[in-house]
């Protein structure tokens, strides 16, 4: 199942999303973010095919309206599609490299399988719960990061996060350099690769993080939100998340958060 998943979102984004990269035309949402055809027609284009194959599940798009989320969700343990076409739309609108589909399978409360599809470096992240992660079929495994925290590269989206916290972290930051790129799903995916040290960001949306979450824990890396919960708990609020895929690292890294927020 997870390799027909991968395949039908390969597909679609080679098919919808590259044609128009660079070609774009977009405008803003409600909420200020923005939204392109690529969006619209990769949100059809997933739905379709996967009722397709399998017709028994419910589809949640981030697309679709806010009732319709919480409508749908109700279903997630008969078995819910829950998906983000294009994430990262301002970057693909701005021409930006570095957007990715991300697309979960719920079922139970559980996070079952992810897949996350970089179509401009042709990357295909996956996972399923308690059997691995991988990238482009070959596991991810995470060596141990033989860098002090001091050191360290970290990913940090800095608008989202407490006041306090963002003041500290700015004034005197534990890490050497920090980046913010500008798709959450990617972020978990590189994150779990060892492509960066800490992770931290405020305020997440579900069809954001799910996928990705799932690829850094099956690639055993680690992740709480700041409080220290899971990030997923079965519910559609919007979640912080700390992550590093070294159990040092991460440690150290949520150590000094508890002390500065």
């Amino acid at each position: 199942m997870l390799d027909s998943v991968a395949n039908i979102v390969k597909r679609v984004a080679i098919e919808e999303i590259c044609p128009r990269y660079q070609n774009v035309s977009h405008r803003l949402k409600s909420d200020g973010s923005y939204i392109t055809d690529a969006d619209l027609v990769m949100q059809k284009r997933i739905s379709e095919e996967l009722k397709k194959v399998w017709p028994q599940y419910a589809f949640l798009g981030e697309e679709m309206s806010k009732q319709q989320h919480e409508d749908l969700f109700k279903a997630s343990d008969q078995g819910l599609w829950v998906l983000d076409p294009l994430d990262g739309t301002s970057n693909f609108a701005a021409g930006i490299p570095y957007f990715s589909v991300s697309l979960t399978f719920i079922k139970d409360g559980q996070l079952q399988m992810g897949v996350v599809y970089d179509p401009m470096r042709e990357e295909c992240f996956m996972a399923e719960r308690g059997k691995g992660a991988f990238l482009n079929g070959q596991p991810i495994k995470n060596d141990p990061i033989e860098v002090p925290l001091r050191k360290s590269v970290a990913i940090v989206d800095y608008k989202r996060l407490p006041e306090v916290l963002l003041e500290r972290m700015i004034k005197a930051p534990p890490f050497s350099s920090q980046r913010s790129f500008g798709s959450v799903a990617l972020d978990w995916c590189w994150m779990a690769c060892g492509r960066g040290h800490l992770y931290l960001h405020g305020r997440q949306k579900l069809w954001d993080y799910a996928a990705g979450y799932l690829i850094m824990l099956e690639s055993g890396g680690h992740a709480c939100t700041l409080s220290g919960e899971p990030v997923f708990v079965g519910t559609m609020e919007p979640r912080s998340a700390v992550a590093s895929s070294d159990k040092r690292l991460f440690d150290e890294w949520r150590e000094w958060l508890m002390e500065n927020k």
